[in-house]
């Protein structure tokens, strides 16, 4: 399995990041917008995509800002938007510290709350629909709910971020299985964040402050391990969201390196992403109807040559507006498409599989 090598040019600040025979993903387009209400994102955290071919887009925004939370909803090229639901607080369909989301096979949507230790569910329409959980250790309750997928068989997973472990609920709440303790050994967690899993009900999990992705058997059995803390190939530094196509290839937000990497199924990392955002439709809209706006970014430089001190991702990304800044999520549609949602920046870029 080829490893990718990392090709660096310093003639507009970019770090192009190539493998020598395989390339899984290729840029397409870039959906959002920075807004408070309405049309946009505020920090967005998260992705769902429903059968219907809507996005779901959760936004976390700050806490100086909560009246920004919300989850919006809009088409896969970034065209069109549909509105938008949820509110900040602790009634039903409110929440304040919003981190994943995940549809079930018939449309419900499930969203972790981390602040208020629960699971909240909607219909496609954002209906709210039911809400349990309650702060502890035990089995069924929570400490910082966070990621959250479906298995094949419509069972719920939720990883227990600060008790360090992974629950798995009936579609009602009901706790039916737990697994994980703090630590740095085979199947042990230390802060997890996001998780998925694939076609057969393997389950993998971004095991953030140990740096690695961890795979386990439908039941929580542990299989394997990937990555360590770094910045090179197959490197993490606190990865916080994972993804599996159908042909088992891993796709990693490596939060902490700003960038996404394309592992194999042994875990061979094949590609590695920093970002190569273009505006979105909204931003063109909004710049058509702004000229001033228009102008005064022409003006700005998106795409500064870097200088030598600044050698850190997350520097280089605050000055590179293409780049990744803070990718904290990846989920995949149906036809392939790697979503990449990028707290900081507002947006999410889409990129091809091939």
């Amino acid at each position: 399995m080829t490893v990718c090598k990392v090709e660096r040019s310093r003639g507009k600040g970019h770090e192009t990041v190539t493998a020598t025979d395989t390339q899984r993903l290729s840029y397409s387009h870039t959906i959002g917008i920075v807004a408070m209400e309405g049309r946009g994102f505020s920090n967005p955290v998260d992705v769902a995509i429903s059968s219907a071919d809507r996005v779901y887009v959760v936004s976390r925004t700050n806490p100086d800002q909560p009246y920004g939370i919300r989850v919006g909803i809009c088409d896969m090229a970034g065209d069109g938007y549909f509105g938008d639901f949820g509110d900040y607080g602790d009634g039903d369909g409110a929440f304040v510290w919003p981190t994943s989301l995940a549809f079930d096979q018939e449309d419900n949507l499930y969203l972790a709350d981390e602040y208020n230790h629960r699971i909240t569910v909607f219909d496609a329409s954002g209906r709210f629909l039911a809400k349990w959980g309650e702060p502890g250790s035990e089995p069924g309750r929570f400490n910082g709910p966070s990621g959250v997928c479906v298995t094949p068989g419509g069972d719920l997973l939720v990883v227990d971020h600060l008790n360090n472990r992974v629950q798995r609920f009936a579609k009602d709440g009901s706790p039916l299985a737990c697994w994980g303790e703090r630590g740095d050994g085979a199947g042990q967690l230390d802060l997890p964040w996001g998780i998925t899993v694939d076609g057969s009900g393997a389950v993998y999990v971004a095991d953030w402050r140990n740096d690695r992705i961890q795979k386990f058997t439908p039941e929580g059995g542990f299989l394997a391990s990937f990555g360590c803390s770094g910045d090179g190939p197959g490197e993490f530094h606190r990865p916080s969201g994972v993804a599996v196509d159908e042909d088992g290839y891993i796709y990693v937000a490596d939060w902490g390196n700003e960038r996404v990497q394309a592992l194999a199924p042994d875990g061979e990392p094949v590609q590695i992403l920093k970002g190569e955002s273009t505006l979105s439709k909204w931003a063109e809209e909004f710049y058509e109807a702004n000229p001033d706006e228009w102008e005064a970014r022409q003006a700005s430089e998106i795409e500064p040559e870097l200088d030598p001190a600044v050698d850190t991702a997350y520097e280089a990304s605050a000055r590179l507006e293409p780049y990744f800044w803070a990718p904290v999520s990846v989920k995949l549609d149906r036809y392939g498409r790697l979503y990449v949602v990028e707290s900081n920046r507002h947006r999410i870029q889409v990129f091809e599989t091939t």
